[in-house]
């Protein structure tokens, strides 16, 4: 049993990218759903699909396309992932604590009370939350 899926889908990712794997396939949440919306949105993925042909119960699949930067698959568009807040030690930020990831280069995820947003979108609704990852 998974005792964190967000950190669960973060080194899915990672370990594909060091695998040149062109897609990774992960168990489906809505909330790994709404993250992979980020991450398309912003550029670091090129797409996500849910497939429920593989159901397990109720649950189907999320299948990310990872983006590289050129040709071969040997640059990543994701440089770095992190997770923050954990099941052991969660961390909350408010409204005027949300940071900047590499000096801006890089975003934060954050679950606010409007969703799963991220850092630049929280400081422009003015809402704080729980940090749930950093990518860069």
């Amino acid at each position: 049993m998974i005792t964190d899926p967000i950190a669960d889908m973060l080194a899915r990712i990672k370990n594909a990218q060091a695998a040149r794997k062109s897609e990774v396939y992960i168990p489906h949440s809505k909330i790994k759903e709404k993250i992979a919306q980020i991450l398309k949105k912003e550029g670091y993925i090129e797409d996500y699909t849910i497939s429920e042909e593989n159901k397990k119960g109720n649950q189907g699949t999320l299948i990310i396309k990872i983006k590289y930067l050129d040709n071969r698959n040997t640059k990543p568009a994701i440089s770095g992932l992190r997770r923050v807040s954990k099941p052991g030690l969660r961390k909350y930020v408010g409204a005027d604590e949300i940071p900047y990831v590499r000096k801006g280069l890089g975003i934060a995820i954050l679950s606010t009370n409007k969703g799963i947003l991220t850092d630049a979108e929280a400081r422009k609704e003015k809402v704080g939350g729980e940090v749930l990852c950093y990518v860069w």
